[in-house]
């Protein structure tokens, strides 16, 4: 029996975990068990066609699981995630990697910001302290992600200190307002959604959270983030187009999403 969509009477809102997760199994328990599940109304993962124990290890844990029939890309399980997120009543959606690489017991902070009014997205920031070569992130990202923040910094008029973490919560309406579903399948979905937020004028604030790097932690490859940083060029690039009124892009105008029973199988 699914989770009922119901609001905790003392809290007044619904904080739903949304994990997209491929080949998973070596670090979903871990994540999981360190969630703060008293602040956590449901967890439900989404198996981009995972080719080793994820969606069994998930069962056993008793999380809400949804499946792709195949590997479909990381955007396109992020589309299946808020989707199912916003059909469970989650007012607010929190993403937690499985892979154990952002810590799971901050989320409080994490949702903090908009719990108080203050914000309509949290991004959990790993590059806030100057802290990330330190904790193991390679050389070559860490500069990347510095470049690449500054030039986003640049074309969205945000000061934040970086956009390309895997740990992030959104306010229901923010999702609700923003066509995600016309984003890429692929990586670069994280840097336009966020676009689609810039363009819509919401609210976006980073804490600090410290990161792991282990050999069972998903990382992209040097040569799939070179595409990925020129994907984020293309994107600015888009993006300013569309703000001055050259090009519109339909993809950055903000309006309430009907969303479709189209969901993909439950386990």
């Amino acid at each position: 029996m699914n989770p009922s969509p119901t609001v905790s009477p003392v809290r007044q809102r619904r904080v739903v975990v949304v994990m997209p997760a491929y080949n998973a199994a070596k670090t979903l328990k871990t994540t999981y068990d360190d969630l703060p599940h008293h602040e956590v109304d449901n967890v439900i993962l989404v198996d981009d066609g995972s080719r080793d124990e994820t969606v069994s290890i998930a069962q056993q844990l008793g999380i809400q699981v949804f499946t792709h029939n195949g590997n479909f890309g990381y955007g396109a399980n992020q589309k299946t995630c808020y989707l199912e997120a916003l059909k469970d009543g989650a007012s607010i959606v929190v993403m937690v990697h499985p892979d154990y690489q952002y810590d799971p017991t901050l989320l409080p902070e994490l949702i903090r910001p908009i719990e108080a009014g203050q914000a309509d997205v949290v991004f959990g920031s790993r590059m806030k302290r100057g802290t990330a070569l330190k904790q193991g992130m390679p050389w070559w990202k860490y500069i990347s992600n510095i470049f690449l923040t500054w030039c986003e910094n640049q074309i969205f008029g945000l000061n934040l200190s970086e956009f390309h973490t895997g740990y992030r919560a959104y306010r229901r309406e923010v999702l609700e307002s923003v066509n995600f579903l016309a984003n890429s399948d692929k990586f670069i979905f994280d840097q336009e959604i966020v676009a689609q937020f810039v363009a819509g004028g919401f609210r976006i604030v980073d804490i600090h959270v410290p990161t792991r790097y282990f050999p069972e932690a998903s990382s992209a490859s040097f040569w799939a983030s070179v595409r990925y940083g020129l994907g984020i060029l293309a994107l600015l690039g888009r993006y300013s187009l569309h703000n001055a009124g050259i090009w519109e892009n339909a993809q950055f105008v903000c309006h309430p999403l009907r969303y479709r029973s189209t969901s993909p199988k439950q386990v």
